[in-house]
């Protein structure tokens, strides 16, 4: 398997049992619709996979089970979210001994390092592996921004190849590609400026409400990608109040009410996190319900001719 830093690449939410052990089968469910739709990539572990809940053991049992459903036709990439250097080295290690494709880092957690000190954590986990990197740049919820100046340090490491790219500033896309080229692979990270980075050059989109809409999320990325801007932006508008759904402090909650609806998924989350409830919970599931009622059409994504580009650079 060949793998590249493009497509879509959904940010899987981890399933639970009622008795909040790991349920591999609603998650087998949801990663075969995600294969089904043509999805790029599974990124396992991350913020909207609860990964500060997940025991080591749980993590390698996720990896492993993700690398047998997937069957080698598209990467698998777990995440590094730790507090300690020693661990997320560990745990790196850990990725790749069973079976992990690629890794995305997040900053330290809990301590906001310096800009040297971010620097020297990447570098230290990446140098202690041989699997691509992704660098996941969030300064809105992670307090950390990884500027144009620290990658031009990282990127001496040549298995630092992506950036999950979510600081909503949409001109860092093309600060990023002015400066790095086709070096630093930007995938945008936020949902409902994903159809923006795409048209002005993102390679990739690391999803969230993918793991309701899988194929909705597909067509816009393949739509855009092949040129058709309008049919993708009808999609997209459709899309959007869902999207939005992605950042909020309860991003896990809304989108797990997302999958109970389109049946690929449960509502159960690990504690401290706590179900929806009360007027919060009805806004949700309004979003939900008038989406479903209005659920588009959608074309033969799979199979477009590219449209030819009038323009050249």
């Amino acid at each position: 398997m060949q793998f590249e830093w493009k497509g879509v690449m959904p940010a899987i939410t981890t399933k639970f049992t009622d008795n909040d052990t790991l349920d591999l089968k609603m998650f087998g469910l949801n990663i075969n619709a995600q294969i089904d739709a043509g999805v790029q990539g599974i990124v396992l572990g991350g913020s909207l996979g609860e990964a500060s809940t997940l025991t080591s053991n749980e993590k390698v049992e996720l990896i492993k089970e993700t690398v047998r459903l997937v069957d080698k036709k598209i990467p698998v990439v777990m995440t590094i979210a730790e507090q300690a250097t020693k661990i997320a080295i560990t745990e790196a290690r850990s990725a790749q001994e069973n079976g992990a494709d690629a890794l995305m880092i997040l900053p330290p957690m809990r301590y906001k390092s310096t800009d040297y000190e971010t620097v020297e954590y990447f570098k230290e986990i990446a140098k202690s592996t041989d699997l691509p990197i992704m660098i996941y740049n969030n300064p809105v919820d992670y307090k950390i921004e990884v500027t144009v100046a620290m990658f031009e340090s990282l990127l001496e490491l040549d298995n630092i190849q992506a950036v999950k790219e979510s600081t909503r500033d949409i001109i860092n896309i093309g600060r990023l590609q002015n400066r790095f080229g086709d070096r630093l692979k930007v995938l945008t990270g936020v949902d409902p400026l994903a159809l923006e980075s795409l048209l002005i050059g993102a390679d990739g989109w690391v999803a969230g409400l993918v793991c309701a809409f899988p194929a909705e999320t597909v067509a816009i990325y393949e739509l855009a990608k092949a040129g058709y801007v309008k049919e993708a932006t009808a999609i997209y508008r459709w899309f959007l109040p869902l999207l939005e759904l992605d950042i909020s402090p309860q991003l896990v909650q809304n989108i797990k009410l997302a999958e109970v609806a389109t049946g690929i998924g449960t509502e159960n989350v690990r504690k401290p996190r706590l179900d929806l409830h009360g007027e919060e919970r009805k806004r949700v599931l309004k979003v939900i319900d008038d989406s479903l009622k209005n659920r588009p059409t959608l074309p033969d994504y799979k199979n477009l001719q590219p449209k030819e580009n009038i323009f050249s650079v």
